[in-house]
């Protein structure tokens, strides 16, 4: 699909551009089949040609980003385990990885928000569990809006520095994906046994 959007986002100026990019960044976050990275790195390098400006790139990003985030997470909710009777939604989250996720949000508590803007691939299911739970609203907007800032910025200017060469750092990162879950998985274990283990020990 980012085949067919990608010339239409080059020959686009201004505002059309930003709003084009903000509605794709708003579906990928309601389950658009796209890649969101890879929509945010497309965007970052027309910053290279002038089609769009680093810091409104920023800002137009972070509403799309935490929009479609918000929706999917009012979804689960609202609506909460009726959503599984969906196709679309039953697909996403078969009952052994619901379970596997709710256990997950429960353990870490709200700042594992601020970890899923981070897990490509499975942030939409992450946010509809996190909704599903009853989680309040002003976390998702306190860790996951904190997460894009840090982000965002990161992603926009580490392209602009990087020149010609970011499609090749595209490549690389689209080989090394299925290894980022495990690694940030392994991270956060690791750091919820040391802080039980501070918690344990004798004051």
């Amino acid at each position: 699909m980012m085949e067919a959007i990608w010339p239409v986002l080059q020959s686009l100026q201004g505002l059309p551009a930003y709003a084009l990019l903000l509605a794709l960044l708003f579906g990928c976050g309601i389950g658009l089949p796209m890649n969101e990275d890879i929509v945010l790195l497309a965007a970052a390098a027309l910053t290279l040609q002038g089609i769009m400006e680093p810091v409104a790139l920023i800002a137009v990003a972070w509403v799309g980003l935490i929009a479609g985030d918000a929706l999917i997470f009012h979804w689960g909710y609202r609506y909460g385990a009726q959503l599984l009777r969906h196709r679309f939604f039953a697909r996403m989250l078969p009952p052994q990885r619901l379970a596997a996720m709710q256990a997950t949000m429960t353990r870490f508590g709200p700042a594992y928000i601020f970890v899923v803007r981070f897990l490509p691939g499975i942030r939409t299911a992450l946010f509809l569990v996190a909704g599903m739970s009853r989680m309040p609203y002003r976390y998702l907007f306190i860790y996951d809006g904190l997460a894009a800032c840090i982000e965002l910025p990161l992603l926009v200017y580490g392209v602009r520095y990087v020149g010609g060469r970011w499609q090749q750092i595209l490549d690389a990162l689209q080989q090394v994906q299925g290894y980022l879950l495990p690694a940030v998985v392994v991270l956060i274990s690791a750091a919820w046994l040391l802080h039980r283990r501070t918690q344990r020990k004798p004051t």
